[in-house]
């Protein structure tokens, strides 16, 4: 069973050594982090999202993702942030006019060009090939590549002119310093638009537990016609007492107690200075005084009896 026929083991046949650490193919990495879906591990087809880490999606599988609400859904590390589709972007890219497409590597009898890639920068040309760092604007969706970020600095979008800040550029397939910078940058966007909606609510409930004036109680332009009325009903009431007092031959100030006693009532067809045409328009006038017999049987709404 070995050992025989002349055979010389060696010492790593023999003994374990530790293992060797695995080295990861950079080229297949940067393949699969941006030619392929980091939820669905398919290859990338527009529509084309990117979270707020910036990873890179099908939108489609991140529907159905947000849409799985199964128990047994297995928990997925590259989408346990995403709670809907407001936290994706979708995103807006450029075509790259070298890229052939898959058609030529079908058969695989041709040489596939990893290199070239799909989509570029739009002002500075390079290929989002991952050889490159490129950034996404949050409010806009358009890509770019850092270098054309940096080179041309503006406040404006390159592509569409959609003011942007710093905050809003978030690089595609970061490092892990990029990425904890990002979640930092999530976390207190998420935590702002609560506290706003909370003080949104709060103001709704103050606004709804206010009671509504109601037409029978005075507001403040009743209140003033109010206090106008009475002001005005008091001067009345003054130029009358003045007027009655004169009628006297006692002259009383308005808003002054009259010192004369109160003059007693006298009916109209006694006063002297006035005509008989005048006071044939009441009913103590004697034209207006009928007898049993010139009264009727009959009885109106206003009938009078003497």
């Amino acid at each position: 069973m070995g050992c025989d026929g002349g055979t010389i083991p060696k010492r790593h046949e023999l003994v374990k050594g530790p293992r060797k650490v695995e080295k990861v193919d950079k080229v297949a990495e940067l393949v699969a982090r941006w030619f392929y879906c980091a939820l669905s591990q398919e290859k990338l087809r527009r529509p084309i999202v990117a979270c707020e880490l910036g990873r890179l999606y099908n939108k489609d599988a991140v529907i159905e993702y947000l849409l799985d609400k199964s128990p047994d859904k297995t928990p997925m590390e590259s989408a346990s942030h995403i709670k809907s589709i407001k936290n994706v972007t979708e995103l807006q890219l450029v075509d790259n006019p070298a890229w052939c497409g898959d058609k030529e590597s079908i058969k695989g009898d041709k040489y596939d060009d990893l290199q070239c890639a799909r989509f570029i920068c739009p002002v500075v040309g390079l290929e989002m090939n991952g050889r490159h760092r490129f950034c996404f604007l949050r409010n806009c969706g358009c890509v770019f590549s850092e270098r054309a970020l940096k080179e041309i600095k503006a406040e404006v979008c390159h592509k569409c002119g959609a003011p942007f800040q710093e905050e809003d550029v978030i690089v595609l397939n970061g490092n892990k310093e990029d990425v904890e910078i990002l979640k930092k940058r999530m976390e207190e966007r998420r935590l702002k638009s609560k506290l706003e909606k909370k003080s949104k609510k709060g103001k709704t409930a103050a606004a709804a537990s206010q009671p509504e004036p109601s037409a029978d109680s005075p507001g403040p332009s009743k209140a003033k016609n109010g206090k106008d009325s009475a002001n005005s009903s008091s001067g009345e009431n003054r130029q009358i007492i003045f007027t009655k007092s004169s009628e006297n031959g006692n002259p009383s100030v308005p808003g002054k107690a009259s010192k004369a006693p109160s003059s007693t009532k006298r009916s109209i067809a006694d006063s002297e200075d006035k005509s008989e045409a005048y006071k044939s328009i009441f009913t103590t006038h004697s034209s207006a005084k009928r007898s049993k017999e010139e009264c009727s049987n009959w009885v109106t709404h206003t009938a009078y009896y003497f």
